[in-house]
């Protein structure tokens, strides 16, 4: 760690990492999680390499089985230089799931966390690890929203969102932070292992969960950085992240006790029901139709809302698309069919008992969602065969240079003298 601090503060370091000793500590883990990012590969390790420089590191690359071929990239660079680590995740997705697992896998003291986007300023990463070992504190922040931080050129929606994520960050987390929503951040792994336990594997804002699950104030520092423009690949930032937040929130506030997907299917269920009445009341109050034949309308209305925002929102990480998303549909109302009957049977009987027309309809919906949770988790969007579903492992394992036969060979690769990027070299 001397090494590392001499060269943070702009003093020659001892040990050159090409000098590397075997029973040498590393200093620093950084931990990235990719989806779909080959084309920023290079850049970010031609960048990590220059502001790294001094220290004892290791790059660790979480990716979810990229279509494009980000593993087959990584696993070709991991193969010329040791410190680079991929860990190939089949079968499951998920940002914060996939930043558990890297911290998981390293034995370093100081962790960080980054995007493979290049948004993150990679630059302040020694600052970073300097503040967290000298001051001894758990959680280094990058953050936009203090002295030294910007947005950049966020879209009006995204710094809204960030905002509202904010404020809402405030009511769990165990310290002030004037970025909650930051996805870039160094954290001693004493800290992380007495969190771990307590953490959700779902979502996107691992932060704000590992803030939220301290069992006393959290000792935190910030360090200002300007948050850089996307140049390549699309954002994972949609909906979900903020709908995904929001559940994190109120787990928190429940003291764990409510699941994300349950919160979710929850919500759902709760819009499915105000069609069902809606429509119940329009067909049995209005059309004056049989009130079997508009419970049963009705509930199959409800159940074809309840399916498309349950696949977009609840199962994200198991979204049917294409054919395989009708298929869905009809295996969902097949599988909702007893339930079907149950409901129907439920507030006929009710409404007998000369209950309100709403009671017995209320009552029926309770009895079929229940059934509809249970069995649809396991047929309508079960988890398919992880070897199977692979894109990297349909066929076998090809060789690198098959899989990344258009891609700069990593010798080629020269960092740009001001650390911003990288160059390709005869």
């Amino acid at each position: 760690m001397t090494d590392s601090i001499a060269a943070a503060t702009g003093h020659e370091a001892t040990a050159p990492l090409a000098q590397k000793r075997p029973h040498d500590r590393i200093d620093l883990a950084v931990v990235v999680p990719t989806y779909n990012e080959r084309g920023n590969v290079a850049g970010l390790i031609a960048r990590l390499q220059r502001v790294l420089h001094g220290f004892e590191w290791e790059l660790i690359f979480v990716d979810d089985d990229s279509p494009d071929g980000t593993a087959e990239l990584i696993r070709d660079y991991a193969a010329r230089d040791r410190r680079i680590r991929l860990l190939h995740r089949v079968g499951r997705r998920g940002l914060s799931s996939a930043c558990i697992e890297g911290m998981l896998a390293t034995p370093a003291e100081c962790i960080a966390i980054m995007d493979a986007d290049l948004q993150h300023d990679e630059s302040i990463l020694p600052e970073m690890v300097v503040r967290l070992r000298s001051e001894k504190l758990d959680v280094v922040v990058a953050t936009r929203n203090s002295e030294g931080g910007c947005m950049g050129d966020f879209a009006r929606e995204r710094v809204w969102l960030s905002s509202l994520g904010k404020r809402l960050s405030r009511l769990v987390c165990r310290c002030q932070v004037s970025d909650p929503m930051s996805g870039f951040f160094v954290v001693s792994r004493a800290y992380f292992h007495r969190v771990v336990h307590r953490l959700q594997d779902g979502g996107f804002k691992i932060l704000v969960d590992m803030l939220a699950s301290s069992d006393r104030p959290v000792r935190l520092g910030e360090v200002g950085y300007h948050f850089r423009t996307r140049t390549w690949g699309e954002s994972k930032l949609d909906a979900n992240a903020a709908v995904e937040c929001l559940f994190l929130i109120v787990n928190k506030l429940l003291g764990g006790l409510v699941p994300p997907r349950f919160a979710a299917f929850a919500l759902v269920g709760a819009t499915g029901l105000a069609v069902h009445l809606s429509c119940l009341a329009f067909l049995f109050r209005v059309q004056h139709l049989d009130f079997s034949a508009s419970q049963i309308v009705a509930t199959f209305a409800a159940m074809t809302i309840n399916f498309f925002l349950n696949n977009l929102i609840t199962y994200y990480d198991r979204r049917l698309r294409g054919f395989r998303m009708w298929a869905g549909l009809v295996t969902f109302w097949i599988a909702c069919s007893l339930g079907v009957l149950a409901n129907v049977s439920c507030a006929r009987s009710l409404l007998q008992l000369h209950l309100p027309w709403y009671v017995a309809g209320l009552a029926g919906a309770a009895v079929s969602s229940v059934w509809n949770y249970a069995v649809n988790q396991f047929l309508t969007w079960q988890r398919r065969h992880p070897y199977n579903s692979s894109p990297s492992m349909r066929g076998g394992f090809q060789s690198n240079e098959l899989l990344i036969e258009n891609e700069t060979p990593p010798d080629q690769i020269e960092t740009l003298p001001d650390g911003s990027g990288a160059k390709i070299v005869a």
